[in-house]
């Protein structure tokens, strides 16, 4: 399988840093192309939600090398790698608690990720970031939000007492896209336009994907979105 994709990353209008973190990862190998994409998003209302967002990005980025792909070649059952890597999610809540403690300051981000390999994925998820799959004309919304009255989180690294993620797993299909993004991102815009915007059927390059990306970014912006917008868009290209 071969994908189209393309990332975008913006501090916002008004924000003084980006507390977003994003990730894409991708290697081909013997048994096809094994990608692995995320968003993180720190939580601004704490000390270093970037710091937070970042160490979470990197340890996934970690896990996709030295971990998924021996699991990969060995063709291991997808249970075998959601425990693999909810191991190294329940690591990162410890570590990152263990740091607040000691530098005596909060800190907590969002997770959302998807590692695809010969046509499955499996998703992992914390918080209101969100995961969308886009096939054809509809748009199914992938993951739950872990916040209540949309706002105040409930769930995501650090913040809370661990919680086991929310787990999926489905098939990539030629011409369906993927869409990972943060609150921002998303929270001006109505899923009919989203939608519209990002329909696979109509992106048939890496270049019109990032510009469709910034469309919906700078729409957000000039509705008054004031937090970052990041986003990780994949297209299975068949």
């Amino acid at each position: 399988m071969r994908y189209l994709t393309n990332v975008y990353w913006n501090r916002g209008r008004e924000a003084e840093k980006n507390q977003d973190s994003v990730l894409l990862q991708q290697v081909l190998t013997g048994r096809g192309r094994v990608l692995l994409a995320a968003v993180c998003d720190g939580m601004g209302g704490l000390s270093r939600g970037e710091a937070a967002s970042g160490y979470a990005a990197e340890q996934f980025r970690d896990w996709f090398y030295t971990e998924l792909f021996a699991m990969i070649r060995k063709d291991k059952r997808y249970w075998v790698i959601r425990r693999s890597l909810d191991r190294l999610v329940f690591h990162m809540q410890e570590q990152m608690k263990r740091y607040a403690a000691q530098e005596e300051i909060s800190l907590g981000t969002t997770m959302t990720a998807l590692a695809v390999w010969e046509r499955t994925w499996l998703l992992w998820h914390l918080g209101d970031s969100r995961a969308y799959r886009l096939r054809g004309q509809r748009m199914e919304q992938l993951t739950e939000d872990h916040a209540q009255d949309g706002r105040k989180l409930t769930k995501c690294l650090c913040s809370f007492d661990y919680f086991t993620p929310q787990h999926g797993i489905g098939v990539l299909k030629p011409g369906d896209g993927i869409l990972l993004c943060t609150d921002g991102f998303r929270r001006r815009v109505a899923s009919e336009e989203l939608q519209g915007v990002m329909n696979p059927r109509e992106l048939t390059g890496e270049e019109q994907i990032g510009r469709r990306l910034k469309e919906i970014g700078e729409t957000c912006m000039k509705r008054g979105e004031a937090d970052n917008l990041s986003a990780v868009y994949i297209k299975a290209a068949g």
